[in-house]
C-alpha cells in the first residue's frame, strides 16, 4: 500500500510523540490553546518611522490584537483570559538578529502594561532569552520596565551546548540525533533539557518571536523562538550545512508537556521583518517594513501564516520561496526546511491547513 504526504507526516509525527517523556498535563489554555487556527493580524502604518517603533501606534495594535483574538470588549478584559494576579509570567524574547530585527521595547513594554492589566505585579514578570551575553548585548536589561526580572539558562554557547547551569535534569527531550563529535552512546548527548526558568520558575509564559528567515529551518517564528530558546543542545538540529533536522528538531522539542502547557500566547511582531539572510546579522541586507503584529494561541497556525507573509516578500524580490530556494552566499544551508511548521500540526501543536486557518486582518489608522 502507497503512503500519500499526509499519511507519512502522520506517522512520522507519532513516532516523535512516543518519544517524549512524562510531564506536565495538558490545560485548556495550553498550546494549541483556546483558540486553534485563529490568526489576528493588526496593520499599522505608522507602526515605525524611520526605523523606531512608535509606541502610540504599538499599543494601538496590542490592544486591538488581543481584544480580537479573545473577543473582549476592553483590553483587561482580554489579557484576563490567560493571566491573573498571582501567575508568574515568562517572556521570551529574541535578541539573534541584533540590530536589525530583534524584540523591540516598545512592544515588550505594552506586553507588561497588558499584564499589569491582569492584575499581575511587575516582581512576577521575567524577561527570559537563553544566552546571557547576548541579552546584555542586545541592550534588554537596559529598558525593560521597573520591577521586571530578567533571567537567562547559561553564559554563552559551548562546545556542546551540554552545560546544565540554568537547565532541568529531569525535563528533556530525547531524540537519536548528535553532534558528530558527541557520543552517540551517551544518553545525555541525545537530550535537548529544558531551561529551568521555564520548568520551575514561571507558571506561564508569552512567545515573543519576530518575523525573520532563519537559513536551516526556512523561517524562524513562534515555533523556533521556542525550540531553539527553552533547551540545550540545540546545534545537532542544524550543525552542518547538510547536516540538518531542524524539520524534526523543532516539533518534538515543542511537543514537551511543559512547553505545552505553560506556553499560554504567541506574539508575533513583524513591525519590521527579515526575507532572508539569517538568522544572525545578515538580516540587515533584506529588512523591510511589514507594519504588523501577529496575535494567536496556537503556534502553528501563527507559523503558517509568517511562512507565507516572508515568501511574498521574497517572489515580490525575484526570489524563489525558502523551500524551494538554492544556497546562496547569505544562505548556505543545502536545503531550508520549513516543513517543520507541518510536522508540528501532525503532532497536534496546531493548525496547518490553510482552508482551517482563520485569518482576521484589521487596518489601524
Amino acid at each position: 500500500m502507497q503512503l500519500d504526504r499526509r499519511q507519512i507526516l502522520t506517522a512520522f509525527a507519532a513516532g516523535l510523540a512516543a518519544r517524549r517523556p512524562a510531564g506536565a498535563t495538558q490545560t485548556r489554555l495550553g498550546i494549541p490553546g483556546p483558540y486553534p487556527g485563529r490568526v489576528i493580524a493588526v496593520r499599522h502604518a505608522g507602526s515605525i518611522a524611520g526605523d523606531v517603533y512608535q509606541h502610540e501606534a504599538v499599543r494601538q495594535m496590542i490592544h486591538k490584537g488581543m481584544m480580537e483574538l479573545t473577543g473582549a470588549g476592553t483590553p483587561a478584559e482580554a489579557w484576563r483570559v490567560f493571566f491573573e494576579p498571582g501567575d508568574v509570567v515568562g517572556i521570551k524574547l529574541n535578541p539573534v538578529g541584533l540590530p536589525h530585527v530583534i524584540s523591540a521595547p516598545e512592544v515588550v513594554h505594552e506586553i507588561v502594561a497588558g499584564l499589569r492589566l491582569a492584575g499581575v505585579k511587575p516582581n512576577d514578570i521575567v524577561a527570559y532569552d537563553r544566552y546571557r551575553r547576548q541579552f546584555l548585548k542586545a541592550g534588554f536589561d537596559k529598558w525593560l520596565p521597573e520591577g521586571v526580572r530578567w533571567t537567562a539558562a547559561t553564559d554563552a554557547t559551548h562546545p556542546l551546548q551540554l552545560d546544565m547551569e540554568g537547565y532541568d535534569p529531569d525535563q528533556y527531550v530525547e531524540m537519536a540525533l548528535v553532534l558528530p563529535q558527541a557520543d552517540p552512546r551517551d544518553a545525555h548527548h541525545r537530550r535537548s533539557y529544558l531551561a529551568r526558568f521555564l520548568s520551575r520558575e514561571v507558571n506561564k509564559m508569552i512567545n515573543l518571536s519576530v518575523l525573520k528567515h532563519h537559513q536551516s529551518a526556512g523561517i524562524t517564528l513562534a515555533l523556533k523562538n521556542m525550540s531553539h530558546g527553552l533547551v540545550n543542545n540545540v546545534n545537532r538540529s542544524h550543525s552542518s550545512k547538510t547536516l540538518n533536522a531542524c524539520n524534526t528538531f523543532i516539533p518534538a522539542i515543542v511537543d514537551h508537556p511543559i512547553i505545552r502547557q505553560k506556553v499560554v500566547l504567541q506574539i508575533l511582531d513583524g513591525v519590521k521583518g527579515a526575507y532572508h539572510g539569517g538568522p544572525g546579522s545578515k538580516v540587515g541586507k533584506y529588512m523591510w517594513h511589514h507594519h504588523t503584529m501577529y496575535f494567536a494561541t496556537d503556534p502553528v497556525a501563527l507559523d503558517r501564516v509568517g511562512w507565507k507573509v516572508i515568501d511574498d516578500k521574497r517572489r515580490q524580490m525575484g526570489m524563489l520561496p525558502v523551500g524551494e530556494a538554492p544556497p546562496d552566499a547569505d544562505s548556505t544551508f543545502y536545503r531550508m526546511q520549513p516543513e517543520h511548521v507541518e510536522i508540528a500540526g501532525a503532532l497536534g501543536l496546531g493548525v496547518f491547513d490553510d482552508a482551517r486557518i482563520d485569518l482576521r486582518e484589521f487596518e489601524l489608522a
